[in-house]
């Protein structure tokens, strides 16, 4: 299995589960003005010096809630009762820096209390204990208003406390009393623009410019930072102020409303909650929690990024129905990914090596948005939607695109663009390669089994680009065809439609090639792993569905392997098998006495090679084919010239490291094995051409490594052999679509000598771009003219 959701099968690690407290008393009939993205009053205080009061004055707290300093030079905080209209002020001055508090001390009471902390500024006004009107101008006029006071100009902001207040921001605040406040949630920076949302009547706590916001509303971007990691892992934060973004069965995602102004720190951040979270889209909350570092995958998962959350959480709801966050775009417009580089870090662990750089590495940039809502604009499908219902994406304009509409893999291009879209919170459409899904398609960015991924919060909209899969050319009286198609565990339990299908693209698509070297014929049971090694009813199968499909009679040719030591699928004993028409003039040699374990060789025969076994197996016992298939090798016959075909499928990429991995530069410890058994059949291969350097050569199949791979110089090596998709133009490059990345696995070398005839060589794309697959490769084809 490639993916599983941390939404859908996470381990419940975490043992506390949510506590959600419900400090909502009333809600907004409406907005009196736009929330200020700065300076606002975050704390009411009038009972100062009376019986009982812990503190000896009244006072008016601000705080700073935005990115950058703020002057507050000549502005006023004024003060009315709960129903007049006349007003007294206190004049300001000086800067409030972000996260900062400026403590304005007023009037004193009768009796006695303690001192405030050094005041900011000192003014007369003897605050309501209980109920009254304060607001924060930008300018030094009186105001002059009973009602509608936090629309007059120069209003900054407002707060009626008491319920007799006759103004307000929505709702006035709870009644104080000599021994209570009006505290704005989220350590000052919650702000929705109703005062019984965002105040909580409590002990009063008045804080200057000398406090910042400390554990008491810590910022969403402090807790992700500027780095890969958190720099608060392991510890405890309170009162994190934001708005929930979407919402899955174990937690839900929050993000600030209002962000800073460095691109490196994501405003977003998952809190997990182990059940149901009880909150709902577009609630502003305060969160308190510890904060922590999930890698997705379980025991299973170490190659994995890891993401930060929240954990062991209490949520406070302030408001319902609050504007979500605006998405950041991605693409044209908006936030440009880096076009080839995925890292930068050479060696080693990513979490540990420090050196985070969004603006040029495509896991740095992906993860600086790690949580926020990400919009894309008219993305193009550069994958089609798989089994788990996954769509690799990359925003227009990506410039190493196929053909086709693709995104090329290259071997210094990852394609850093790319993001899977994901159906963990809305269901994704199916789509294929070259379609477009219209206009924005949004969600919220996360990460799981070494991808980044957005999690729809809507189902996009497809644009079909109208893809239909390929036809070769027929091959011509004098031209021999020789064909590769890996055919995905074909086993005889399949759906006739499997075996159709395969056959109409053999006789419609690939025109009924002279040789077809198949990959993944299992044996006759199938996956079931009960000895049978034997393939014949599965090749029967496929045979007579060719011939109903209005193909020829095929033969075929091929050695059953040792039970359980090929590989692949267990209990599948998957081999290469070689089917061939013999209408057109084609023959098998057949030199029998090779069994599973039998090493073929070349035989020289007064200057002429030959197989000492056709089919046989080659070098069968080498540990270079230890669990893996083993190539196969014949002997056929073209108008009565020899022609020598090796049929491969090499040691897949399983426990390869992922491109988007924690550890980079991602190792690829299978490609040991796959440069061994090159080794092998390239030593093979110049046995025959040193006894004829004219030899008709073919070597064909799943190499499972690229046209740029080390496995593929070996095979070429000396120019023995050429690798016809080193042929190609770049832009057509593929037979295999994986995680969005186009890219070649299968491949078709020829011998010098074939190689300087007007051959045609052809992938035949009518698998690997479609959502609807026979199989996840695309079939290839050479036409070679030999008259």
């Amino acid at each position: 299995m490639r993916r599983t959701d941390r939404v859908r099968l996470r381990a419940l690690a975490v043992a506390s589960a949510a506590a959600v407290v419900g400090a909502l008393i009333a809600l907004p009939a409406g907005t009196a003005h736009a929330v200020s993205p700065d300076i606002v009053i975050s704390q009411v205080y009038g009972g100062g010096g009376n019986s009982g009061a812990p503190y000896a004055n009244d006072f008016i707290e601000l705080y700073n809630r935005g990115t950058a300093p703020v002057t507050v030079t000549g502005w006023t905080v004024q003060y009315a009762s709960a129903a007049g209209s006349s007003w007294a002020k206190t004049t300001l001055s000086g800067t409030i820096a972000p996260g900062k508090y400026y403590l304005v001390q007023e009037a004193a009471g009768a009796g006695t209390g303690a001192a405030l902390p050094t005041p900011d500024a000192t003014g007369t006004i003897a605050l309501g204990a209980n109920a009254g009107k304060v607001a924060l101008v930008t300018n030094s006029t009186a105001l002059t208003c009973s009602t509608g006071c936090a629309t007059q100009p120069g209003v900054k902001d407002f707060v009626g406390y008491g319920t007799t207040a006759s103004s307000a921001e929505g709702s006035p605040t709870g009644n104080l009393a000599n021994t209570t406040a009006a505290l704005r949630a989220g350590g000052g920076a919650t702000d929705t623009d109703n005062n019984a949302a965002d105040f909580a009547v409590t002990a009063p706590t008045p804080r200057n410019s000398s406090s910042g916001g400390g554990t008491g509303g810590t910022r969403i971007r402090t807790i992700q930072g500027a780095a890969r990691t958190s720099p608060l892992a392991g510890q405890a934060v309170s009162a994190v102020p934001g708005v929930v973004t979407a919402v899955g069965p174990s937690g839900y995602w929050f993000q600030d409303p209002q962000p800073d102004a460095d691109p490196a720190t994501s405003e977003a951040v998952y809190v997990y909650t182990a059940g149901a979270p009880g909150v709902a889209v577009g609630d502003s909350v305060t969160v308190s929690g510890t904060v922590s570092e999930f890698r997705p995958g379980g025991t299973g998962g170490t190659t994995n990024l890891t993401i930060t959350e929240l954990t062991a959480p209490t949520t406070s709801v302030l408001a319902h129905n609050v504007a979500l966050p605006a998405a950041t775009v991605v693409g044209a417009g908006g936030r440009v990914p880096p076009a080839a580089v995925i890292s930068s870090v050479t060696t080693g662990d990513v979490e540990t090596a420090g050196n985070f750089q969004p603006a040029t590495d495509g896991l740095d940039f992906w993860e600086s948005l790690e949580g926020m809502r990400v919009q894309l604009n008219n993305a193009a499908v550069v994958g089609p939607t798989t089994s788990f219902r996954e769509i690799p994406v990359v925003p227009q304009g990506s410039t190493t695109r196929t053909t086709r509409g693709g995104i090329l893999l290259q071997a210094a291009d990852g394609n850093p663009e790319r993001v899977l879209l994901d159906d963990v919170l809305a269901p994704t459409p199916t789509a294929n390669v070259g379609d477009t899904l219209s206009g924005a398609t949004v969600g919220v960015l996360d990460y799981s089994f070494g991808n980044f991924k957005l999690l729809v919060t809507a189902t996009p909209t497809v644009a079909s680009g109208g893809l239909t899969a390929e036809t070769t050319a027929a091959p011509t009286a004098g031209q021999l065809a020789a064909a590769t198609f890996n055919v995905e565990n074909l086993a005889p339990s399949d759906p006739q439609s499997k075996f159709d299908g395969l056959a109409a693209a053999v006789v419609n698509n690939l025109r009924s090639p002279d040789l077809v070297a198949l990959e993944e014929i299992q044996d006759n049971s199938g996956a079931t792993d009960n000895g049978v090694v034997a393939a014949d009813q599965t090749v029967a199968k496929l045979v007579a569905a060719i011939t109903a499909a209005g193909g020829p009679a095929y033969s075929y040719r091929q050695i059953d392997p040792v039970n359980d030591q090929d590989g692949g699928q267990p209990g599948g004993n998957i081999r290469q098998v070689f089917l061939y028409r013999t209408d057109r003039g084609l023959s098998f040699t057949d030199r029998p006495g090779a069994g599973s374990t039998t090493a073929d060789s070349v035989v020289n025969n007064a200057g002429t090679p030959a197989l000492a076994y056709s089919p046989g197996r080659i070098d069968p016992a080498n540990s270079a084919f230890n669990a893996s298939r083993k190539p196969l090798a014949g002997e056929f016959r073209w108008n009565g010239r020899p022609v020598f075909v090796i049929a491969n499928h090499f040691n897949s990429k399983g426990g390869d490291q992922p491109l988007f991995g924690r550890y980079q530069q991602p190792t690829r410890p299978s490609e040991t094995q796959r440069h061994a058994q090159a080794t092998v059949v390239k030593n093979f291969t110049d046995q025959i051409l040193a006894v004829d350097p004219n030899a008709a050569v073919i070597v064909l199949g799943d190499l499972n490594d690229f046209e740029f791979s080390q496995t593929a110089d070996l095979l070429t090596a000396g120019g023995s052999l050429v690798d016809l998709p080193r042929t190609l133009p770049l832009a057509e490059r593929y037979t295999y679509v994986y995680e969005g990345n186009s890219q070649v696995l299968d491949h078709i070398l020829i011998s010098p000598s074939l190689a300087a005839k007007a051959y045609s060589y052809d992938i035949v794309h009518l698998n690997s771009e479609f959502a609807t697959q026979l199989s996840d490769h695309d079939p290839q084809v050479v036409r070679i003219p030999l008259p």
